[in-house]
């Protein structure tokens, strides 16, 4: 789904709610959680949230061309020093998108789990409950950000005892940013999997004695 496509609306309150009988109320819920559950695991999200992760190491790496020079002593250089804020300038709008698309990302989810749960909450079907779950988008998201998030751990301890004296803390400053930038964003996504899977087992818990989520009795439409 297209991150232009608006989010499927909330259920209407039960008092205005009118459809001719249950299967219609199940269609529609099916076709909510469908388009709901790409726009929080599809791979249109995938693709937002990977450009964020770039576009905020592209930028922080232009920077990091002049927390590096700090320690060499290079920057005392003018030519060096103006070249060097210049590609920081550049960097530091670089990352401003990159800010954008991760905070964006995060309220649409936020908005998109509501609308989820409110859905679910309508009825119980096992064909529609059991696409919810996504077990490979979800598996791939949770990969992602448990890779993000170790990268990001190990780098956080690994730069600073690794650090030359000579290098000064401007590499360091750097080493440091780039493990933040991995460590938040991998545990965006870590939420993210781990909340929809929590969601998705809460609306369709496993069929116990063969007998099916489906064959609960209907709610009122």
């Amino acid at each position: 789904m297209s991150p232009r496509t608006p989010l499927p609306p909330p259920p209407p309150p039960a008092e205005i709610r009118s459809r001719p009988d249950r299967e219609a109320l199940l269609a529609d819920r099916a076709r909510a959680l469908d388009a709901l559950g790409r726009r929080l695991l599809g791979g249109g999200r995938f693709a937002l949230f990977a450009g964020a992760v770039l576009l905020l190491q592209l930028g922080w790496g232009m920077v990091g061309v002049t927390l590096a020079g700090l320690g060499t002593g290079a920057i005392l250089d003018p030519i060096t020093f103006f070249v060097g804020l210049v590609v920081s300038v550049l960097g530091a709008g670089v990352m401003v998108p990159g800010f954008w698309l991760a905070v964006r990302g995060v309220r649409q989810d936020r908005t998109a789990r509501e609308r989820l749960a409110a859905w679910a909450a309508l009825d119980r079907d096992r064909a529609s409950d059991a696409r919810l779950r996504r077990p490979v988008p979800s598996a791939l998201w949770m990969v992602v950000s448990a890779v993000l998030c170790g990268l990001g751990l190990w780098l956080g301890f690994a730069v600073p005892a690794g650090a030359d004296p000579a290098d000064g803390p401007g590499l360091v400053a750097y080493g440091m940013g780039v493990a933040l930038i991995c460590w938040i964003n991998g545990l965006i996504g870590l939420f993210k999997a781990v909340g929809h899977y929590r969601m998705a087992i809460r609306t369709a818990p496993v069929a116990r004695a063969g007998r099916s989520a489906s064959s609960e009795p209907p709610r009122p439409v």
